[in-house]
């Protein structure tokens, strides 16, 4: 399906077809596209770059679709690689996790840190971590490819 390109956010490299790939929900889940382009809330002078979800109803684009400004989706990567990193060894807790001690890693950015942890105000931790870690081991293939295709396009940029 064609990214519209008459909304607010203005698209510049796309990924059409994206529900052709969409994880689980390949061929069959309502994310049409992903998009890199002009934000939304961009002001006259003022130029940032977003990434965006499109998302189909099947009669209309949704008001669910997502715009995240791209270092938000590189947090976001580098929080999804420090959680798969983690799980990796927390086999070697009780409940998954130390209550004593929960933080994950703290990633220094921008002169400060963004600190992972484990969320110990969910009410629900011991069950919901269970969980997490389970939906984590069944879309590991999904995940991997991701990641090592990652890997190799940093690699190939010098990182």
């Amino acid at each position: 399906m064609k990214i519209p390109t008459h909304l607010k956010h203005k698209p510049v490299i796309v990924a059409e077809n994206y529900k052709n790939i969409d994880g689980r929900t390949a061929y069959e889940g309502d994310a049409e596209g992903l998009s890199l382009g002009l934000a939304q809330w961009n002001d006259r002078g003022k130029v940032d770059i977003s990434a965006k979800v499109w998302r189909h109803t099947g009669g209309k684009w949704s008001r669910q679709s997502e715009e995240l400004p791209l270092h938000r989706v590189l947090d976001l990567t580098i929080l999804v690689c420090q959680s798969e990193l983690y799980f990796k060894d927390a086999y070697r807790y009780k409940d998954l996790y130390d209550p004593a001690n929960p933080v994950i890693e703290r990633v220094g950015l921008q002169g400060d840190a963004m600190t992972v942890e484990v969320c110990t105000e969910n009410e629900q931790i011991k069950e919901d971590i269970q969980l997490f870690q389970q939906a984590l081991n069944e879309d590991g293939e999904l995940i991997g490819e991701r990641l090592r295709t990652l890997s190799r396009i940093l690699k190939e940029m010098g990182y």
